[in-house]
């Protein structure tokens, strides 16, 4: 019988007998005349221990018709989407009292053994201590000023080293400032440049008054008894050299033991379970 064709819903009549199509005996070549890349599914496979969608929807059939099914799901709601307060004040009465853990009890009773026993406790600690008074706290401080050009305004101790301010009269602009120090009565010596910080006007109004900072590190291991440090401030500006010594004397800082205790606000800070 002759085949028919169809073709933009018209119909032609063919007297040749129809034949199938030839079929490929191995797959097209990767390369084609277009320039398009290759096209990959992006629909990747479901694994097989998944459930389909269907057996999804049996299960939660299923579960629904079970009356004891409700118990096993897990729901969660908040105090204020039922119109509750979020907190809740509770009143304990005298036969009502939270109880404690033993181990918890055991354990601030020690600390309490321990608080009491090192309220007799002093630790001490090592620390240089100047052997003179700071030079801005005396009476003739503008004066040593005025008349060395340089003077030792402040120093502190920490457990890094030493730390000071020096004031110098600005005599010009290009000026270097420095301390030299020593550990072993100067037989042998070491010396650090000081940093500019700021300006001040002097008393008259007229001058002004440079302010560096210095520090010295002192090593951890000087730190014993009776260990001295001495020091004195440098200044060179326009050729001339000025020193602060202390009027001879040098600065001097002894290495003391300071007793310390525990402070009283420790007796309170407990941390207690319920």
């Amino acid at each position: 019988p002759p085949a028919v064709h169809t073709r933009s819903s018209k119909t032609f009549w063919s007297s040749a007998p129809a034949k199938e199509s030839p079929q490929p005996q191995h797959p097209p070549s990767s390369t084609s005349s277009s320039c398009d890349p290759a096209l990959r599914p992006i629909i990747r496979r479901r694994a097989k221990s998944l459930p389909t969608s269907s057996e999804r929807r049996k299960r939660a059939a299923v579960q629904r018709q079970e009356p004891g099914c409700q118990s096993r799901m897990n729901r969660v709601r908040f105090a204020d989407a039922l119109g509750l307060e979020l907190t809740e004040v509770k009143v304990f009465r005298s036969g009502e009292d939270p109880s404690i853990p033993l181990h918890v009890l055991s354990r601030l009773s020690i600390n309490s053994d321990l608080w009491y026993s090192s309220l007799n406790l002093e630790f001490t600690m090592q620390c240089l201590v100047p052997d003179f008074q700071q030079p801005a706290d005396c009476l003739d401080f503008s004066s040593r000023l005025q008349e060395q050009q340089v003077c030792l305004e402040r120093v502190t101790s920490s457990d890094l080293g030493l730390s000071g301010t020096i004031q110098v009269r600005n005599v010009a602009f290009e000026k270097q400032v420095s301390v030299r120090y020593t550990f072993n009565q100067w037989e042998s010596l070491h010396e650090v440049c000081a940093r500019w910080q700021q300006s001040i006007p002097e008393k008259n109004g007229q001058d002004h008054i440079d302010v560096f900072t210095f520090f010295l590190p002192v090593p951890p291991f000087l730190l014993q008894l009776s260990t001295l440090v001495q020091f004195a401030a440098r200044y060179q500006v326009n050729g001339q050299e000025y020193w602060d010594n202390n009027r001879g004397k040098n600065y001097t800082l002894t290495c003391r033991t300071h007793p310390l205790k525990l402070p009283r606000e420790c007796e309170e800070s407990w941390i207690h379970f319920i």
